[in-house]
């Protein structure tokens, strides 16, 4: 079975100690179809006891290596050139100044900072009920989904349940199901999509991002953009529990996962 991740990094990001080639030479040894790189570009993100991780990438540099890269292993995998995308209200403008010169294949939407607070952090949650919290994360995506149209696909929608500090992290659809209907339902009708991120089944959810209950819905939806990516920062987890991810789409309503070339979606049979 070949393998397609959309969601992977390397040491181009400030989180990852992985050297680029190193995670292409375990997607080749392991038989990989494509492998996106997708590191992080986090433009403008606050100071916080993370100030020591730069998440403001060197777009140039991180161009040059990824195809360096894509020439020397071209007879021995696809590379697709991504970025995932974190976003915020105020800086629309520069992302899309800086980012458009670049030929980019894929482009993950995600939301790492709420007014101007990463929720890994806990001065996010203070004096806020878990709905409360939740909501103004959800909020948040809504407004970037309708008003913020370059990017492929949403990544992992309920992020925040990483971090949230409450005993029972988990987002309930039900809880939440208004906003979470306009999200799905804003991106589909731009044209987007979301992705299943299989990082959760290597944390304590042991279930995918956004979990399946938010997935069926965007299937109910007529939501047909889904890509799968591992969210991989360790060359061991590029691929983990695709399997998993396969049983789950189908189990879901879906017939076909998606990859991209060229800003343009394919979609591939469920194996």
């Amino acid at each position: 079975m070949h393998i397609y991740d959309f969601h992977t990094h390397t040491s181009f990001s400030g989180d990852c100690k992985s050297p680029m080639e190193t995670m292409i030479q375990y997607a080749i040894d392991h038989d990989f179809q494509q492998l996106c790189i997708t590191d992080h570009y986090d433009y403008d993100y606050p100071q916080t006891e993370l100030a020591d991780i730069s998440f403001e990438l060197d777009l140039q540099q991180y161009y040059e290596g990824f195809m360096t890269c894509k020439e020397k292993y071209k007879n021995d995998i696809d590379l697709i050139f991504g970025i995932e995308v974190g976003l915020q209200r105020h800086i629309y403008d520069d992302i899309l100044k800086n980012l458009r010169p670049y030929p980019f294949d894929f482009i993950i939407g995600s939301s790492h900072v709420v007014n101007k607070m990463d929720p890994y952090i806990g001065v996010y949650y203070e004096g806020k009920t878990k709905q409360e919290a939740y909501e103004g994360y959800l909020e948040d995506i809504l407004y970037h989904v309708t008003y913020y149209q370059y990017y492929n696909v949403y990544g992992h929608l309920d992020y925040i349940i990483r971090y949230g500090h409450y005993e029972d992290k988990k987002m309930v659809y039900v809880e939440h199901q208004d906003l979470i209907d306009a999200i799905l339902k804003k991106i589909i009708d731009t044209g987007h999509g979301i992705e299943l991120n299989t990082s959760g089944y290597r944390q304590t959810f042991k279930e995918p991002h956004p979990n399946m209950d938010i997935l069926r819905r965007y299937a109910q939806l007529g939501g047909e953009i889904i890509t799968i990516g591992s969210d991989a920062h360790l060359p061991e987890h590029l691929g983990y529990s695709f399997n998993e991810a396969f049983h789950v789409l189908e189990h879901c309503g879906f017939k076909y996962f998606t990859v991209f070339k060229d800003m343009k979606p394919r979609f591939i049979k469920l194996p």
